[in-house]
């Protein structure tokens, strides 16, 4: 009866020390907590450097020469002798309107010219004959005056009848519709068979001149006005070449590969939207613009010396409409307002809340927050869809952390950093950080100590 009391001491005693020794092994194991991580972020330094300054503007391409071809002359059109969309040249004949009555009026007045001179030669003749027979006083000197007036009159008819002889060779050659300006012609609005009016001014096709287009832009007072107190501070310089240079983004996004040149700004203020008309001239070899299109166009302004860029993607925008930026400052993040500038090259330009020497964070958001310890590291900026890749493969769980064994935790800090792509950080791995253990990670520990005590 003694030796069972004496037993069941010495159990509890060894059951004591296992205990502790678990306790202490335990927490010496303990995981590190967030605030002691310090997360990986990609950063860019900012200095000054010299940038173009650009900015877009919305315009509409005109062709330089628009000619609509419409009927002069009224009749039945019998032929189309042009191919619809084709090019076509100066003088080309495109339509034929029925000739007879034009060439009717012609041979009448061609008859009416002959017969003002059979009239003038009678006359001329009975005006020399009355000159002679003046001298010998033989007729009156009132038929003289009257033969000599008749004799001007019949000269005067003859003129008269020229002129009607023009009028209906113009007419009948309008019976023959040729194009007044080489370029390409659309479709026909009229068809054979169907009558043109030159008192309405039948509209029969419309020929443009694609070779060079002009795109015609529109700028606010304000921004023209701004623009000029830049170049009048000293903030902005004009370019070297002199002329504004012009680039075309078109309606997929690509940039035109011709540039452009700017050809004038008007001096004119439309009062119902307070903006001025600008007029740029583009080289259109291929015919890729077409008049009508909508574009963007890129003017330059001038040039910054002193222009500090952030890539597009750095910027953020608050709930209130703000621009900010996320600065390492003591290797802690820190949110920074700022007023952004025109963009330029992918970039845009800081004109107020950044210094020379800001760490810009350009990649790592969705892992920090302001006042969270980062490690900084420099921007390498990836191919498209890199950065995805990356991310997918550090939200996967941790396959390593599932196969530890027992008594030896596996690290959720050292597995998530050894996964995450510098730049392009997982949202796992941001949950990591700030203190939200990954499923498998984070109860790896307990699961192992608890198959430890029941071993």
């Amino acid at each position: 009866m003694s030796i069972l009391p004496s037993l069941s001491r010495r159990l509890a005693g060894v059951t004591v020390v296992c205990s502790a020794l678990m306790l202490s092994a335990c927490g010496d194991k303990a995981p590190q907590g967030p605030g002691e991580m310090k997360v990986p972020v990609s950063v860019i330094t900012v200095q000054p450097q010299r940038a173009e300054v650009v900015v877009e503007l919305p315009g509409r391409v005109e062709a330089i020469k628009d000619a609509e071809i419409r009927a002069r002359v009224t009749g039945i059109v019998q032929e189309i002798n042009f191919r619809q969309g084709s090019q076509v040249e100066e003088g080309q004949l495109l339509f034929t309107i029925d000739p007879a009555p034009y060439e009717a009026a012609r041979a009448q007045a061609e008859a009416q010219l002959k017969r003002a001179e059979a009239d003038a030669r009678s006359a001329r003749l009975l005006s020399e004959r009355y000159s002679r027979l003046i001298k010998a006083n033989a007729v009156s000197r009132q038929e003289y005056d009257n033969a000599i007036a008749a004799a001007g009159q019949a000269e005067a008819a003859i003129a008269a009848a020229k002129a009607a002889l023009q009028a209906a060779d113009i007419d009948l050659g309008y019976t023959r519709v040729t194009s007044p300006v080489s370029g390409v012609i659309g479709k026909s609005l009229v068809t054979e068979g169907a009558l043109v009016s030159a008192t309405q001014a039948t509209q029969m096709a419309l020929v443009q001149q694609l070779d060079r287009v002009y795109v015609d832009l529109t700028r606010s007072t304000t921004e023209l006005s701004q623009l000029r107190r830049a170049l009048a501070s000293g903030e902005l310089e004009q370019s070297s070449e002199g002329a504004a240079r012009v680039e075309v983004v078109l309606e997929d996004g690509t940039v035109y590969e011709h540039a452009g040149e700017l050809l004038f700004s008007g001096v004119t203020v439309d009062p119902t939207t307070g903006q001025v008309n600008l007029r740029a001239e583009f080289p259109n070899p291929d015919h890729i613009l077409l008049p009508g299109m909508y574009v963007r166009v890129r003017l330059e302004q001038g040039v910054d010396q002193h222009a500090l860029l952030v890539p597009q993607q750095a910027l953020q925008r608050t709930p209130d409409g703000l621009s900010s930026l996320m600065v390492v400052r003591e290797e802690k993040v820190s949110v920074v307002p700022v007023t952004v500038g025109p963009a330029t090259g992918g970039n845009y330009i800081i004109t107020k809340g950044l210094t020379p020497g800001d760490m810009v964070i350009v990649e790592g958001f969705q892992k920090i927050r302001p006042g969270a310890g980062v490690h900084p590291m420099p921007w390498k900026q990836s191919p498209a869809g890199q950065g995805q890749g990356q991310g997918g493969q550090a939200g996967s769980p941790a396959q390593p952390e599932a196969a530890a064994p027992a008594g030896q935790p596996a690290q959720p800090g050292a597995a998530a950093q050894g996964e995450a792509g510098v730049g392009s950080p997982a949202p796992a791995a941001g949950g990591a950080a700030q203190g939200a253990p990954e499923p498998g990670a984070g109860q790896a520990p307990a699961q192992s100590g608890q198959g430890a005590s029941q071993g």
